[in-house]
């Protein structure tokens, strides 16, 4: 009979193994739709680069607000300090397509790049860790013909 149970459980762990199953569920709650991400955008524009810096005066991106065009590259770039880059969506409200949370960033250099595909309007994002000592920031995306 132990060899009929061992033989019996074999045979599932390798269906399982084999792919026996249902695929995983999305990401988000069961149920929940998983998010969409912003459609793809070809980066057509220039490339604004915003500093993540902590120093002795506190935890802040520079510049700490940006005027950007559909297509532009935003390269948020560490300079010291660990810092995200997280646009809200509770500080956005209605806004589709924010860019997805950036990982932390941890080295002198690494960068985070976002290709700018927001409709036109005025956009918040933060730092994580550091929000609540100010370390947040404005995107001003304007429309492509507003030079």
């Amino acid at each position: 009979m132990t060899t009929n149970i061992a033989a019996a459980l074999a045979a599932v762990v390798l269906m399982t193994a084999c792919g026996g199953g249902e695929a995983p569920a999305p990401a988000g709650e069961a149920g929940t739709p998983a998010p969409t991400a912003a459609p793809a955008v070809a980066a057509t524009g220039d490339t604004v680069i915003v500093e993540m810096i902590t120093d002795g005066d506190g935890n802040f991106f520079k510049p700490a607000e940006i005027e950007v065009e559909p297509g532009d590259v935003i390269r948020y770039t560490l300079v010291s300090g660990v810092h995200n880059v997280h646009f809200l969506a509770d500080s956005n409200p209605g806004a589709p397509n924010l860019p997805a949370t950036s990982d932390m960033l941890q080295l002198p250099g690494q960068t985070y790049d976002v290709t700018v595909s927001m409709a036109p309007g005025r956009y918040f994002y933060q730092c994580d860790p550091h929000a609540l000592l100010g370390m947040v920031g404005h995107v001003v995306v304007k429309a492509d013909d507003d030079d």
